[in-house]
C-alpha cells in the first residue's frame, strides 16, 4: 500500500511538472513573423507564448534554426508544430524568382539576443547591497577639500586608506537594513551609490595621511562616512541578459530601491532569495498575491478587517478560507547576493507592493 501511495505521488509530481513546462500560444499568436532590428529571443518568444520564458523550448534546435542566438533581423519566422503537436518556430523560405530585381542592402549582420544591458541599463541605478561584515571592512570618506558637503563634481575627498592612484572609486551611503519578514534576519543593507571618482593621491596612513579621490561623478550628496570601494563588479553587468525559468521556492519582495509604498515596471526590487537558494541572473520569477481573507461571520462571509473584534481573535489560528493568490507581475533577476537578490519589474497588472510573494513560474 505504501509503495502504491508513493508512486502516485510521484506521478502527480511528475504530472504536474510536465504541465508546468507546457508551451501555450497566446491566442492571437501569427503564423510567421519578419525579425525588426532591436527585438531580443525574449520579446519574439512574447509575441508567440504567454510563457515566454520557456523560449528556448520554442526555438529547438532544428535544421532551420541552428542557433536562436543566430536569428538576424530579417528573418522570417514560421511557426509550426511537430509530430507530437507541439509548436516550435522555423526559418521561413522564401520563394525563388528568375526576375530583374533592384539589389537590396545586405540585413542587419547583428545577431538577435536575449535583453541587451543597454535596453535596462536606464532603470538600474547601480546600487548594491552589502552585510556588516562587509561593510565593517570598507574605508570611507572623512571629509573634502571643501570643507562642507557637496554634490557637483569638480571636488576632493580624502579617504582613510592607502588608494591606488589612477584607480576609480565608488562612494556609497548606507541605507536601511533588508529584513526577512519570515524570520526577521537583518539580510544585508540597503547600499545607494553617491558618486565615483579617480584616486589622484595614494596617501599614507601609516602616517596617517589620507589617500585622495578627485569626485567626477558624483550622483548625490557625497557625505562623510560614504563608504569607499573600487570600481568593480559591483558596477558591472553582463552585456546580455539571457533570461530563463527561475526555479527557487516561494519567496517575497522585502524591499525596493526607490523605498515606495508600491511600484511597477522598470522599478528594482530586493527579494530574501540570494545564492544560498539557487537563485541566478536572468532568472524570471513571477509575483503573486493574495486576496483579503475571508471568515464566516453569524451575518456571513466578511473579509478580515471588516469583522468584529471577536471574529478576528477566533480566525488568528484558523481562517475558513484559503484564498488563491492570483499572479500580478513578473520579474527579471540581474545581481545576487548570498542572500538576497535585485530584480527588475518586467510587467504588472497592478502597483506591487513589499511583501508580494515571488516564485518559479
Amino acid at each position: 500500500m505504501l509503495i502504491r501511495t508513493i508512486s502516485l505521488i510521484l506521478g502527480l509530481a511528475m504530472s504536474v511538472a510536465l504541465l508546468a513546462d507546457e508551451l501555450t500560444l497566446n491566442p492571437n499568436a501569427p503564423k510567421s513573423y519578419i525579425v525588426k532590428k532591436g527585438d531580443t529571443l525574449w520579446d519574439i518568444s512574447g509575441i508567440f507564448l504567454k510563457q515566454p520564458w520557456l523560449w528556448p523550448k520554442l526555438w529547438r534546435l532544428n535544421p532551420e534554426i541552428n542557433n536562436p542566438h543566430l536569428i538576424y533581423p530579417g528573418d522570417e519566422l514560421r511557426l509550426v508544430f511537430d509530430a507530437q503537436g507541439q509548436p516550435m518556430l522555423v526559418k521561413g523560405k522564401p520563394e525563388l524568382k528568375w526576375s530583374p530585381r533592384i539589389r537590396k542592402q545586405l540585413k542587419d549582420q547583428n545577431p538577435v539576443s536575449t535583453i541587451p544591458l543597454e535596453v535596462i541599463a536606464p532603470f538600474i541605478h547601480y546600487d548594491s547591497v552589502k552585510n556588516e561584515e562587509e561593510l565593517a571592512l570598507l574605508p570611507y570618506v572623512i571629509g573634502s577639500d571643501e570643507g562642507h558637503k557637496s554634490s557637483i563634481d569638480g571636488f576632493k575627498v580624502y579617504v582613510n586608506s592607502d588608494l591606488v592612484v589612477g584607480q576609480s572609486y565608488a562612494m556609497y551611503h548606507k541605507g536601511s537594513a533588508i529584513v526577512d519578514p519570515e524570520s526577521s534576519d537583518v539580510l544585508g543593507y540597503n547600499v545607494r551609490l553617491v558618486g565615483t571618482g579617480k584616486a589622484i593621491r595614494s596617501g599614507n596612513m601609516s602616517a596617517k595621511q589620507p589617500g585622495t579621490i578627485y569626485v567626477d561623478g558624483a550622483k548625490r550628496e557625497i557625505r562623510s562616512g560614504a563608504y569607499v570601494a573600487p570600481v568593480n563588479n559591483d558596477q558591472q553587468y553582463p552585456s546580455i541578459f539571457t533570461m530563463r525559468a527561475g526555479n527557487t521556492s516561494q519567496g517575497l519582495i522585502v524591499s525596493s530601491a526607490i523605498e515606495l509604498r508600491e511600484f511597477a515596471k522598470y522599478d528594482i526590487v530586493m527579494i530574501n532569495k540570494g545564492k544560498e537558494q539557487n537563485v541566478r541572473t536572468g532568472d524570471v520569477l513571477t509575483v503573486n498575491r493574495k486576496g483579503p481573507s475571508v471568515v464566516e461571520t453569524d451575518n456571513g462571509p466578511q473579509y478580515i478587517s471588516d469583522s468584529s473584534r471577536w471574529n478576528r481573535m477566533s480566525s488568528a489560528n484558523h481562517l475558513d478560507y484559503d484564498i488563491p493568490a492570483e499572479l500580478i507581475g513578473r520579474v527579471m533577476v540581474f545581481k545576487v547576493y548570498d542572500k538576497v537578490s535585485m530584480a527588475l519589474i518586467l510587467s504588472s497588472e497592478k502597483p506591487l507592493r513589499v511583501l508580494d510573494g515571488v516564485t518559479a513560474p
